[in-house]
């Protein structure tokens, strides 16, 4: 019996919360740990941990993509019109990513150099990557005929995040575009203004790969073959993925001049995907079988939510309000620490939701006193 729509909603919304998590973390760790904590085990093994939220965000949007445009198509709207509205919406979320820069930049007035400003981040690329993708639907609709569409469009979006991960290695070395002005190359390889591709930001090459692979996993869960089992399916190739990625690691033969495996490599590529279709399978079958849906689950309320926490905690752990003096934390209270931004952001977060269209009440309800002493 195939899921219903809310329980397969459930389980994006899931897996985004456990992005937040993994992005709590990480950022808390590395913002606060300082001594011989930042030489240990357990911070190595935290940063391995950091390299799963940014994926799993840009994967998720590709299916996200998918879920509005399959939509989009059963309204028998034209190619066209499909384009504009997911371009305006990716639009949309580069202008907040640019909006989150400034905000950033005049918070931290006084230290923060100006370059801040043109900085690479995961919601410029996740805004790029989106109106990526509605150019693409766009030119690729039209070129086949309904019932055969979605096939079509599935199998061009895992040709586009192949090709733009087999192409991440030369745009980061010997195809630099250094013609650009280095606010635009960054967005190609994430070199700002330091001479060289710096792996802390998030350009085009190689995260839009991770949206286009999310865009063609979401095309094929709503298939009917895909709505009853393709979740499982998915994570069984999940595994394939990451036993090939490990044997072709293995081998001594190298396309690259430059071989930079935890940055560039298209073999971490593919293990990064078949980690996510791995967690995708988890993922289903705890919300749909498991615990995943009973009562009140805290990270299906993040995950509803995920942008507004995103941009709220990292002012609390890596800016001028950070929760805790910097680089200068054992573990324990660290983890503390995190527990606090935690749990805020998941009453912030519950918030948001139950405040949600009720704007002009809440407004109604502020104004009344001051009116009643008129």
């Amino acid at each position: 019996m195939p899921p219903s729509t809310s329980s397969r909603l459930a389980y994006i919304d899931w897996m985004r919360g456990l992005a937040c998590v993994l992005m709590f973390q990480t950022h808390g760790y590395d913002a606060w740990l300082g001594g011989g904590a930042r030489n240990s085990k357990f911070f190595m093994w935290s940063q391995l941990g950091g390299t799963l939220p940014a994926p799993l965000f840009l994967f998720l949007a590709g299916i996200s993509f998918a879920l509005v445009v399959d939509k989009l198509r059963q309204k028998n709207l034209p190619a066209s019109q499909i384009a504009r509205t997911t371009i305006r919406r990716g639009a949309e979320i580069f202008a907040l990513g640019l909006l989150f820069r400034l905000q950033e930049f005049l918070i931290a007035w006084g230290w923060a150099p100006w370059t801040d400003l043109f900085r690479v981040d995961i919601l410029n690329t996740i805004g790029l990557s989106m109106m990526l993708m509605g150019l693409f639907c766009g030119g690729v609709l039209p070129l086949f005929p309904p019932l055969r569409a979605r096939i079509g469009l599935g199998v061009g979006a895992l040709a586009g995040g192949l090709t733009i991960s087999l192409l991440t290695p030369l745009l980061w070395t010997s195809w630099r575009p250094r013609w650009l002005p280095w606010p635009l190359e960054s967005y190609v390889n994430g070199v700002h203004n330091l001479g060289e591709p710096q792996a802390w930001l998030f350009p085009l090459f190689p995260w839009t790969a991770f949206a286009f692979v999310g865009l063609a996993v979401g095309l094929f869960l709503v298939s009917d073959w895909g709505r009853k089992r393709g979740a499982i399916a998915l994570g069984a190739l999940g595994g394939m993925l990451i036993y090939l990625a490990k044997w072709l690691d293995a081998r001594p033969e190298q396309l690259y001049a430059v071989y930079d495996y935890w940055h560039t490599s298209p073999n971490f590529f593919l293990t990064r995907v078949g980690l996510l279709l791995l967690i995708l399978a988890a993922v289903y079958v705890w919300c749909r079988w498991g615990a995943g849906q009973w009562g009140f689950s805290p990270l299906i309320q993040m995950g509803q939510t995920s942008l507004l926490v995103y941009w709220v905690h990292i002012e609390f752990v890596y800016g001028r309000f950070s929760i805790l003096p910097k680089k200068a934390q054992d573990i324990r209270t660290a983890s503390l620490g995190l527990l606090v931004i935690f749990l805020s952001m998941l009453l912030l977060s519950v918030l948001r939701t139950k405040l949600k269209g009720h704007g002009a009440e809440m407004w109604g309800w502020i104004r009344r006193p001051a009116l009643s002493r008129h």
